[in-house]
């Protein structure tokens, strides 16, 4: 029979090797972990580099965009300063002539009534309805 340290070393012997195993197994997998998130950094890598390209496009384009905007944007400030200057130009083209023909004619229907007036003053006027 075992004497009480043979069992003793067996009993750690044993815990040893199921250490040893769990151990093993923790390992299989902790490399298969490592395995297959190169993959996944490999596949991401293919994949991001034509993701990249065309955003490295969309933003040339964009800028090319943004030149062509910038240009109308230029050419509409350009244009509405014309337009303020022509609408100018009209205002006092036309508002001049058209306050002197309004001024004419308010002066032209003052004198017809002062004439109107004075043909009518040389008539007595009566007075109706005024008794002393």
């Amino acid at each position: 029979m075992l004497t009480a340290g043979e069992v003793a070393g067996l009993i750690v012997a044993m815990f040893w090797a199921i250490l040893v195993c769990f151990l093993a197994m923790v390992l299989v997998k902790l490399a298969r972990l490592l395995t297959e998130t190169t993959k996944m950094v490999s596949e991401l890598g293919d994949r991001v580099v034509p993701l990249l390209e065309d955003v490295t496009v969309t933003v040339s384009e964009t800028n090319r965009q943004l030149v062509a905007v910038e240009a109308i944007a230029k050419d509409v400030k350009q244009v509405s300063g014309h337009v303020a200057k022509v609408s100018d130009v009209a205002q006092t083209l036309v508002t001049g002539p058209l306050i002197k023909l309004a001024a004419l004619s308010h002066g032209i229907q003052q004198a017809l009534s002062a004439r109107r007036g004075m043909r009518g003053s040389s008539a007595p006027r009566v007075l109706e309805g005024r008794r002393r």
